[in-house]
């Protein structure tokens, strides 16, 4: 019996020593409030440049308001940051909290507006959504065009049209056909996109409703003349 109980704490202690080990660390975090919105920003990376943190903070206060302002007044007033160093993508937004790899951060220190791209996902706020997922990421790209504070010298540009791309390939493509109806078809329709699919009222009669066009024909009017 006692050997078995030696064995059972030596496995527990086991267990703990390498769930400590793999979980990464916080080693700060700080609250910041300014007017009505609160980001917490936790940080797991002690090499984590303190003038990067402060550019991501600044640049989280000065979009996140414009984005709730033009979007959705009703955007959570709490957001909260993790400097992740065991992420192996770039971040992802889930539930208010932005993850963000902190080894991307260190590669790429310009690439100040993954914040507004991630953040603009708080904003959606589309829940369980019926509408296409290559459409919420066009959104929060063509929003990182048009708030983004450091875009140019992150060398990071809406793509020039190719006859191989399509709509449905979200993110910069599909930002930038979108940017193409706001200016050449009709004004204001990525934020009457945005509120339905919000509302989960978009269906793919939208684009019809709205245009007097499908989206296919959207597009293959935009690959005729894809300049903006």
């Amino acid at each position: 019996m006692k050997y078995k109980l030696v064995l059972f704490v030596l496995f527990t202690f086991f267990i703990f020593k390498t769930v400590g080990a793999q979980s990464p660390q916080i080693l700060k975090t700080d609250t910041i409030q300014k007017g009505k919105y609160t980001l917490i920003f936790i940080n797991q990376d002690a090499s984590f440049d303190p003038a990067l943190k402060q550019r991501m903070i600044t640049t989280f206060f000065t979009v996140y308001p414009e984005l709730a302002k033009t979007y959705n007044r009703k955007t959570a007033r709490q957001v909260t940051f993790i400097i992740d160093t065991a992420y192996k993508g770039v971040a992802a937004t889930d539930n208010g909290r932005v993850t963000i790899s902190s080894s991307w951060m260190h590669k790429r220190p310009e690439d100040i507006d993954v914040v507004t791209h991630e953040v603009m996902h708080i904003v959606q706020d589309y829940g369980e959504s019926t509408g296409p997922g290559w459409l919420t990421e066009g959104i929060a790209d063509y929003a990182r065009y048009k708030f983004g504070v450091n875009n140019e010298a992150a060398k990071w540009a809406l793509p020039a049209y190719k006859s191989t791309q399509n709509y449905d390939n979200a993110y910069r493509v599909t930002a930038r056909f979108l940017l193409w109806m706001e200016e050449k078809v009709k004004p204001g329709i990525v934020k009457t996109l945005d509120a339905q699919l919000r509302k989960h009222t978009f269906t793919d009669a939208t684009w019809k409703k709205l245009t007097g066009k499908t989206v296919d024909e959207l597009w293959k009017t935009y690959s005729e003349d894809p300049s903006v």
